[in-house]
């Protein structure tokens, strides 16, 4: 194992996918399980996402969510990514955290973004305009405030407490989080070149705040690790397709299994298969990712490792096949320096972790 890789956090982004045959609530619980599964492999942090109105993800409260996962596990970090904020007013987010924060002190993260709901009817229905997200950085900065107090009104309990925050880039969020002295997370690994670049301005830009002293960078996206590269190549395939598929109908779906997806893959559309369109898009979508063996997996993070000179790797891994996916987070456990991973697999050990990477001591 290389020094960059043994330097590393490693920690996880569970979306809470629903898949064909498998109701929301089902997929929920898929996450609270799979955070204990990976809280007993030794990774660092566990995240949940924030989604409204699509049938694909369940997880549309990400600190409830949060709070259900912190509460299954006892020392994993346990935290969003993201809640999008100009979804939210900032007082209402910063009880939230500070709620979670005083039932589960010192384990509980604050990633934020700028998103706002995907469509006009979403975004309606949440009370907002796709203009909200422009005043991003302004509601940043009230939500930081009302942990450290001064107002006529106060976040109770979060007021006095500490939450870090982490700012998701996406467009502007890169320049925001480095103004504001922030940690921040950039996505993902397909886009090489813009993740670079987003790094090295948030770098050369930042600001040290109250929050962070130095910058902090979390770089995102799909990893799969199996005994073959076609093995590792299989997981991506659900994801791919419902990507493809959401950009061709304006709706993203629940995963199917990969033999599914491959058959209409294989078939032409006057028999019910692919169209043109969703074929190219989702060949596409299987392209860039980090996938293979633990040595090409291993080979890939320590070039992108060492090109960003990134503190954490954030997996964002999703796919129809559970067990495939746990089998992968512990492959890539058990390369990235954490040699008792393989016996997780045989017990579930809710109490026992041990960080990947000691960089630094907190972030």
């Amino acid at each position: 194992m290389s020094t960059v890789i043994a330097q590393t956090k490693f920690s996880v982004l569970d979306r809470s996918r629903t898949r064909e045959g498998f109701d929301g609530p089902q997929a929920l619980r898929d996450s609270v399980r799979l955070a204990r599964q990976l809280e007993a492999l030794g990774y660092h942090r566990f995240w949940v996402s924030e989604h409204h109105s699509v049938p694909g993800v369940a997880g549309s409260a990400p600190t409830v969510l949060a709070a259900a996962v912190a509460a299954a596990t006892s020392t994993i970090r346990v935290g969003t990514g993201g809640v999008m904020l100009p979804n939210h007013q900032p007082l209402v987010v910063a009880e939230q955290f500070g709620v979670l924060e005083a039932l589960f002190p010192g384990r509980i993260d604050m990633g934020l973004g700028r998103s706002v709901g995907f469509t006009d009817g979403v975004r309606r229905a949440l009370g907002r305009d796709k203009d909200d997200a422009d005043r991003f950085a302004e509601q940043l900065d009230e939500l930081l405030g009302w942990f450290t107090g001064g107002a006529p009104v106060h976040a109770y309990p979060a007021e006095g407490l500490r939450v870090p925050p982490f700012v998701l880039a996406t467009g502007e969020g890169a320049a925001i989080a480095a103004a504001a002295g922030l940690p921040v997370v950039v996505g993902d690994l397909r886009g090489r070149p813009k993740l670079l670049a987003a790094v090295e301005r948030y770098r050369t830009d930042f600001r040290p705040s109250a929050w962070s002293a130095e910058p902090y960078v979390v770089i995102a996206g799909t990893v799969a690790v199996a005994d073959t590269e076609e093995a590792a190549r299989r997981l991506l395939v659900p994801e791919s397709w419902s990507m493809a598929y959401s950009r061709t109908h304006g709706t993203f779906p629940p995963l199917l299994p990969a033999e599914h997806v491959e058959r209409l893959a294989r078939t032409d559309r006057a028999s019910g298969g692919m169209t043109d369109k969703e074929r190219g898009l989702y060949e596409s979508g299987l392209r860039g990712h980090l996938y293979g063996t633990e040595e090409q997996v291993a080979a890939g993070l320590e070039e992108v490792l060492a090109a960003s000179g990134a503190d954490e790797v954030l997996v964002t891994t999703s796919t129809y096949d559970r067990e495939g996916l746990l089998d992968s987070y512990r492959r890539l456990a058990a390369l990235v320096g954490r040699p008792t991973a393989a016996l997780a697999g045989r017990t579930s050990p809710v109490g026992r972790s041990v960080e990947l990477g000691q960089k630094h001591t907190e972030a």
